[in-house]
This record gives C-alpha cells, structure tokens and sequence, in this order.
C-alpha cells in the first residue's frame, strides 16, 4: 500500500514537470515577445524628455529637414494617436524631433540622435529611447503599425501602475 501511494505521487508531481520540459525544448511555445516595436539597439538617450510634467512615456516622431511626405503622413496622425489614448492622455506626452513646427500642439525638440527619419519612437521618462515603429508607404500597414504603437504602450501603463 505503501508503495503504490509513492508511485502515484511521484507520478502526478514527475508526470507534469517531464510535460513542461518537453514542451518547452520542442518549440510549441511561441518566442518571449509580446512587443509590437523593435527593441533600439544600444543606449540612446534624449536630456530634454527626462521628466516631463511627470509623463511616464513619450512618443516621438523623427522628423529631420529632409524628411517631407512621410513625415507629413506622420505628423497628420500624431493628433489621432494621442486621442486614441483617451483616459491615458495624462501620462504620456508627443514630441518631434527635428525641425521646429508651430502648427502641432506637441513639443518640438533639436538633437543631434541618428534616428531613421519618419519613425516613431517609445521613449521613458528618463530619456531613454526604448522602442522603434518603423513607417510604411502603405496607410494600411502604418495603422497596424500605430495600433502595435499602442497597444505596446497600454502594456507599459498597466506595468508602470502595477508597481
């Protein structure tokens, strides 16, 4: 009687842990990422967006002189972003880097990064630029882009509430 209760517990702890090690060492999870954006190589770090009237996040669009269409194209849905934001508004703030534009509410700031022109930028409240969203010609494909945009700083808000 004895040994048939050890088999049996050792058969329902050994039984799910040989499950897991197989199932992890096969592939049938998906990769560790959830995020949208791609991740920027290295530290890059903006001095002027460190703390911002105590915005969490900032989303950043580069728009040096000699991006014209695409950044037009970005520019134009900046204003649609940050109110598809809604409640979220209070914590995250929009800048553009690069050539000053007095036409956009948002903050404009000059800096010397190499930054892909027409992307947009997750930047923290410690100046670090954290993710890349690259544009696309396609409207289509920029709006999924912007949705990823999104979604991935919805993410970051519950994470930053959440601690």
């Amino acid at each position: 009687m004895k040994n048939k209760a050890l088999w049996l517990f050792v058969g329902c702890c050994g039984l799910p842990l040989f499950a897991a090690y197989i199932a992890l060492h096969s592939g049938w999870f998906p990769s560790g990422t959830t995020n949208y954006g791609r991740f920027v190589e290295g530290e890059l770090h903006i001095d002027e967006l460190k703390h911002r009237d105590g915005k969490l996040w900032t989303i950043l669009l580069n728009s040096p002189e000699t991006c014209q269409q695409a950044c037009a194209t970005q520019k134009a849905s900046l204003e649609a972003l940050f109110v598809a934001l809604g409640k979220l508004q209070k914590d995250v703030d929009i800048a553009i880097l690069g050539k000053e534009d007095k036409t956009l509410p948002f903050a404009n700031i000059n800096n010397s990064l190499q930054l892909s022109p027409a992307n947009l930028y997750l930047v923290d409240n410690k100046g670090l630029v954290v993710l890349q969203y690259p544009f696309d010609e396609d409207p289509e494909t920029n709006r999924l882009v912007q949705k990823g945009l999104l979604s991935d700083l919805k993410k970051l808000l519950n994470y930053a509430r959440s601690s």
